[in-house]
């Protein structure tokens, strides 16, 4: 007995599709079939040149495989504060609270200078420059409201990317720059047909399984209870006769 397709959105997409292939052969339809009705969404990973079934797919394999990322240390070290016990002498900038100390800058003064003539907050301006206004202090108070307390460096483990070599947080990220800048998607009817890009084990075996005959004939018998189909079977099943014809020929 005959299987009807399991919705009518699958006929309503293949009707579709042969009005726009209306010379569409057997299998080229059987693939598209395949693909709506399992929503399979091949996919090409550009670095390896090579199909697999999906993104998901991919990046499974990456992992599975040891191929995706390694995870790695780096040190992070935070900035020296500009002013400490040992100063003596600072220079505020007034707009931006900018300092600079006698003990941990080479040159404060000039550093000051150059900084509030640079500096986005400073607003006042004389003969249409930056106005070099900045405070000195040498009171051990003023000092010492700011000084900032030193944190000691700490030890992060992240994730190298093994295709790109960057390095990122988390591995969720290194997912993402592969499905934005190293897959295009590719139709499975399409995947056969092609000769430019090996097809993943897997999913080859898949697809050759797929169209064994068994299974293409199940598929024509599932159309033949929708009258808009009896043409394009009859034309297939000519087809065939032709091909076994011209083998027979050879």
């Amino acid at each position: 007995m005959a299987k009807t397709l399991s919705t009518d959105s699958i006929i309503q997409d293949l009707e579709a599709f042969l009005k726009r292939h209306r010379k569409a052969n057997l299998i080229t339809t059987y693939l598209f079939y395949l693909e709506k009705k399992f929503n399979i969404q091949p996919i090409v990973f550009i670095p390896e040149r090579k199909i697999y079934e999906s993104h998901e797919n991919l990046l499974q394999t990456l992992e599975k495989e040891d191929r995706l990322y390694r995870e790695t240390e780096i040190k992070i070290q935070f900035s020296v504060s500009s002013v400490n016990k040992d100063t003596k002498r600072i220079y505020i900038c007034p707009f931006s609270g900018k300092v600079f100390g006698d003990n941990t800058h080479p040159n404060p003064q000039d550093a000051i200078y150059d900084w509030v003539s640079k500096c986005k907050e400073n607003t006042l301006r004389e003969n249409g420059m930056r106005v070099k206004k900045f405070h000195i202090s040498e009171d051990p108070e003023i000092i010492a409201s700011y000084i900032q307390k030193e944190r000691e460096g700490i030890v992060k483990t992240v994730f190298s990317s093994k295709i790109t070599k960057k390095l990122f947080a988390n591995k969720k990220a290194i997912k993402k720059e592969i499905e934005d800048n190293f897959i295009q998607p590719i139709e499975l009817k399409d995947v056969p047909m092609q000769n430019r890009f090996e097809i993943e084990d897997k999913f080859l075996e898949y697809i050759q399984n797929q169209l064994e005959e068994d299974h293409v004939s199940t598929f024509v018998e599932s159309l033949s209870p929708y009258p808009y189909f009896e043409k394009h079977i009859e034309r297939w099943s000519k087809e065939a006769e032709e091909e076994a014809s011209e083998e027979e020929d050879s």
